[in-house]
C-alpha cells in the first residue's frame, strides 16, 4: 500500500514539474520572439524602403536614357 501512495505522489510530481517546464519554456519562448520582433522590424522597413528604391530605380533611369539619348540626336 505504500508502494503505490509513493508511486502516486511521484507521478504527481512528475505532472506537475512538466506543467512547470512548459510554463517556462513559454515564457523564454516569449521573450526571445519580442527580442527577435524588436531587431527584425526596423531591418524589415530598411529592407522595403531599400527594395522600393531599388524597382524605382529602374523606370527612372529608363527615362534619363530616353531623355539623354533624344538630346544627343537633337
Amino acid at each position: 500500500m505504500f508502494e503505490i501512495i509513493i508511486s502516486i505522489l511521484a507521478i504527481c510530481l512528475l505532472v506537475t514539474s512538466i506543467r512547470l517546464a512548459f510554463k517556462i519554456t513559454w515564457g523564454v519562448a516569449k521573450i526571445i520572439a519580442t527580442i527577435l520582433m524588436i531587431l527584425a522590424v526596423p531591418i524589415f522597413i530598411v529592407c522595403l524602403v531599400s527594395a522600393g528604391g531599388f524597382v524605382l530605380l529602374l523606370p527612372v533611369a529608363l527615362i534619363g536614357g530616353a531623355i539623354g539619348l533624344l538630346k544627343a540626336c537633337a
